[in-house]
């Protein structure tokens, strides 16, 4: 079953496109089967294999695409990236592709097919990138609302045990376990959202073990 096997579900979503493993994201959602907690679980799974699929869990799945909110850094490492593919990467592609054809059969020739794969990739990856840019909103979380958790706060926590925590929730693409920043579409980030102060959520972590956590104050990282 996907909910007791850990790896299962990301082999199966790492090996699908995008837009395949979008579709299979809204279905996981909408799928009756499964309750809140286990869907949740699952879509964190899905998520880890194709971070693309991300804005399934902010926009629960709807068709209107959703306005991705992010840090400036973070949305310049993506343009970054983008830049560097389409300048460098694809033109190095299309060349290892031309050189591949001169080495023979191309049903038995492993470089010419090595080297199409990595142009598929390519391609999936430039068009993930120019459609993610396209929705991102660039921020300095400046004044994040602190009545309840918000994109740009800083989370303190209590755990059942009474072990305190601490996490910062930011942008879409922020995630640094080292420094406890989290992602707003990450499961537990998006389980914090919109929780105020005295109010406890739960979430599973990787090893499928649910915590329980109660949120002890809020406060803005950049007031």
């Amino acid at each position: 079953m996907l909910s007791d096997d850990k790896d299962l579900l990301g082999d199966i979503v790492g090996s699908m496109d995008v837009n395949e493993a979008r579709n299979f994201g809204r279905r996981l959602m909408e799928c009756p089967v499964f309750s809140e907690l286990d869907r949740k679980s699952l879509m964190a799974r899905v998520i880890k294999a194709r971070p693309e699929t991300g804005e399934l869990v902010a926009g629960r799945g709807g068709k209107k695409e959703q306005e991705l909110l992010v840090s400036w850094p973070s949305l310049e490492k993506k343009k970054a990236e983008l830049d560097d593919i389409i300048r460098n990467r694809i033109p190095q592609n299309t060349k290892d592709i031309s050189i591949a054809r001169e080495y023979g059969d191309l049903r038995e020739n492993f470089e010419y097919k090595s080297a199409k794969d990595h142009q598929k990739y390519l391609n999936n990856r430039k068009t993930e990138l120019q459609r993610d840019i396209s929705r991102a909103r660039g921020t300095d979380f400046k004044g994040a609302d602190i009545s309840a958790v918000n994109i740009g706060t800083i989370v303190k926590l209590v755990t059942e045990s009474g072990k305190q925590t601490t996490y910062t929730v930011l942008g879409a693409w922020d995630s640094d376990p080292e420094k406890a920043e989290l992602s707003y579409l990450s499961e537990l980030g998006a389980a914090l959202l919109n929780k105020k102060t005295g109010e406890t959520v739960e979430v599973r972590d990787e090893n499928e073990v649910t915590h329980s956590y109660t949120i002890q104050s809020i406060v803005a990282v950049n007031p």
